[in-house]
């Protein structure tokens, strides 16, 4: 599959998500030689998805619109590498599914209706479950722990979930050399954290990163990272090795407790 080709339909699918929304593709030229770009937008919002073939990456990209057009204050929502000699349709399929869950998730409608009253807040408001969701695209074994933790305390133990959950698995990963999948967590990472609100931040930075525990793989995480993200994380390190606050444990759902009933009685 070329390159052309994966982004056609990668695009493609996009429109046919977003047009049901009220988005309209707009005409765009190329703004650099090794960019492909293409231009969605409302009244409120613009999405863009882009190729970059220097870097071989598919990314998606949100700002807010105005009455003059788009503000140009990009942010990244998704990336994913695509390479044509290595990657082919059913890689596609999964860029184009993952933009489209991006900007159809209840979190994004929360955004436009935002960006529409024209409020900017400093904090992003993507919290924590949102982030380990989004990991599940990476983590496929993710989304019944996030299942099982969901049900079993409240509210959501999120430092506690990363901690036990989350960053065995980013450790394992960084020691596979993976390159593929490296490249796309630090992806969904510097993304998430962009979008973050503060407990997802600390998340990210405090309990995710200060978690990995070798130099070589803090190596590949750090490469894989944008700027904003990196320069976050070398502050957090003064951070790594403290204590985390204990976080509230609710008693086990009634779903939970009539399990173990019956565990223990044999079912009588």
């Amino acid at each position: 599959m070329t390159v052309n080709e994966a982004y056609e339909y990668v695009c493609t699918k996009f429109s046919e998500a977003v047009e049901p929304m009220g988005y309209k593709k707009l005409n765009v030229s190329n703004a650099e030689e090794n960019e492909i770009v293409s231009l969605y937008a409302n009244d409120a919002i613009a999405y863009s998805v882009i190729y970059y073939t220097d870097k071989q990456r598919m990314v998606l990209e949100s700002c807010q619109m105005t009455e003059d057009g788009p503000d140009n204050e990009w942010r990244s929502l998704a990336t994913w590498m695509f390479d044509p000699e290595t990657n082919d349709k059913r890689d596609a399929t999964s860029i184009a599914n993952d933009f489209v869950a991006t900007v159809t998730t209840p979190v994004r409608v929360k955004s436009q209706r935002q960006a529409k009253k024209k409020k900017r807040d400093e904090d992003g408001n993507v919290d924590p479950v949102f982030l380990f969701k989004r990991l599940v695209q990476i983590f496929p074994e993710l989304k019944d722990e996030i299942f099982l933790e969901e049900d079993s305390y409240s509210p959501f133990r999120s430092a506690t979930f990363a901690k036990n959950s989350v960053v065995p698995k980013v450790n394992t990963l960084l020691k596979s050399k993976n390159k593929q999948l490296i490249t796309k967590l630090g992806a969904v990472l510097s993304a998430q954290y962009k979008n973050g609100d503060m407990d997802c931040r600390s998340v990210i930075t405090i309990v995710i990163l200060n978690g990995i525990d070798d130099e070589a793989s803090q190596e590949l995480m750090n490469e894989a990272l944008d700027e904003v993200l990196s320069k976050a994380w070398k502050f957090a390190r003064k951070f790594k090795g403290k204590n985390v606050k204990p976080e509230k444990i609710k008693k086990p759902s009634k779903f939970k407790a009539y399990q173990q009933n019956l565990s223990e009685t044999g079912g009588r």
